[in-house]
């Protein structure tokens, strides 16, 4: 009997559907338990589909440029290359499958009891809602009878909450007593592009994850190897306390250091750019460029209200307001945008890590270190990209670049000019690689 591949809950608690964007495998391909398969786009990033066993891939469902709900089977992976056969091979529909019901139920059993005490019975009998609703329900706090379903067939789903005007009670921000004790392991790192080539080692800005490099990642790894990281306390890297920049920076540097490359491309985004910075410095003879979009760390001024509001946002509402105050066309800021990103913070403990970690780094409202010195001594070719639109760090601070680093600065362009102006900063970024020198 064949195992389906589905994007399950890797699409987000908020996504309905995604859009299957290419397969790393063929059919007949032998395939290892958690390799990369698929990666499919959300509203807000793309998406790895791990394999759920080992075995060999013996049909693809789902090409490329086909939108498909989080239920829907992408492929199998049979025990030999004609296992074909597979339990709930019935077409999607708007009820999730039975199996998939129950195995969400099984892991969220205490949210759905929750749930249920919080919501009596509606009239007409019980309440028809997807497993992840009454989980999302149970932890706001909302009584689900209240809600009237948008789907046809009346089971609610997600975005009836999300866009419920009942929906004012707010998740918990954080755990009883605060972050919980550090968890060990390494930071989770992200691996596509070309096999050849200097690799492109990208650092996200706080309060976003490995998967907001997705406006520039596809056009980058048509020809570059890319290698993208999750900070501490974001994505699914493990929660650790950060009391001050210096202790993310070793982060850094210890996780790069475990990937042994002889050199890379180091392309950072705000706390993320600051990283970079760091990383450039400790390691000079290992980066070949640096690029850094709106980077911290250069000087004293930010936006502290963004940094705390965006890491306590426990609702689509409250997330949505923050976001669009990072880019200058808020119209970038859709809905489904908001949902995806929502998505990857439904988590308290990981919303309360970050809340810890930008009272740590931004003590007062201000950056709480001062890397220009560090700018001052990296020597490789070096870009500085940033907005003029900027609302949360001024632009101002690249100004405090060098001479001999490029400097790009856009209009109407916000805190994010990857996500605002992505093919700008692709030709500036490829422009960067070729001047590094070495082999592309």
């Amino acid at each position: 009997m064949a195992t389906p591949v589905k994007v399950g809950v890797a699409g987000g608690e908020y996504m309905e559907s995604v859009v299957v964007l290419e397969w790393t495998v063929k059919t007949g391909d032998a395939i290892s338990a958690g390799q990369h398969l698929v990666t499919v786009e959300t509203a807000k990033a793309a998406t790895e589909i791990e394999a759920p066993c080992e075995g060999f891939l013996t049909a693809i469902f789902a090409e490329p440029g086909t939108e498909v709900s989080l239920t829907e089977t992408l492929g199998l992976i049979g025990a030999d290359t004609a296992d074909t056969a597979y339990e709930g091979d019935e077409p999607a529909t708007d009820h999730a499958p039975v199996a998939d019901e129950a195995s969400l139920q099984a892991t969220t059993s205490e949210a759905v009891s929750a749930a249920e005490s919080l919501s009596p019975p509606t009239p007409g009998g019980r309440t028809v809602a997807s497993p992840a609703a009454r989980r999302a329900a149970a932890m706001a706090g909302i009584d689900i009878s209240r809600i009237t379903p948008t789907s046809p067939t009346g089971r609610m789903k997600l975005r009836d909450l999300a866009s419920a005007t009942i929906m004012r009670a707010e998740i918990p921000l954080v755990p009883a007593g605060g972050l919980s004790a550090n968890e060990a392991g390494p930071l989770k790192v992200y691996l596509s592009g070309t096999k050849t080539g200097i690799p492109v080692l990208m650092l996200h800005g706080f309060g976003a994850d490995a998967m907001s490099w997705f406006p520039i990642e596809r056009a980058l790894a048509r020809a570059h190897p890319i290698v993208r990281m999750d900070l501490p306390n974001h994505g699914k890297s493990p929660r650790r306390r950060m009391t001050r920049f210096a202790d993310l920076a070793r982060e850094i540097v210890d996780a790069f250091d475990a990937l042994h490359l002889d050199e890379v491309h180091v392309l950072g985004h705000s706390l993320g750019g600051a990283c970079a910075l760091a990383l450039a410095d400790i390691r000079p003879r290992k980066v070949a460029s640096l690029a850094l979009l709106a980077p911290g760390g250069l000087g004293p001024v930010i936006n502290g209200e963004f940094a705390a509001g965006l890491a306590r946002a426990s609702r689509p509402e409250s997330l949505e307001q923050w976001l669009k105050l990072s880019v200058a066309d808020t119209r970038l800021i859709s809905p489904e945008f908001v949902g995806a990103a929502m998505s990857s913070r439904v988590d308290p403990a990981l919303r309360a890590a970050q809340a810890q970690m930008a009272n740590d780094l931004f003590p007062d409202g201000t950056q709480g270190f001062d890397l220009r010195p560090a700018l001052q001594r990296v020597e490789c070719p070096m870009r500085v990209i940033w907005g003029k639109a900027d609302a949360v760090i001024p632009w101002q601070q690249a100004l405090s670049a060098p001479g001999r680093a490029g400097l790009h600065l856009f209009e109407a362009t916000g805190h994010v000019p990857q996500m605002e102006r992505p093919e700008d900063v692709v030709a500036i970024l490829e422009a960067l690689f070729a001047a590094s020198g070495g082999k592309q």
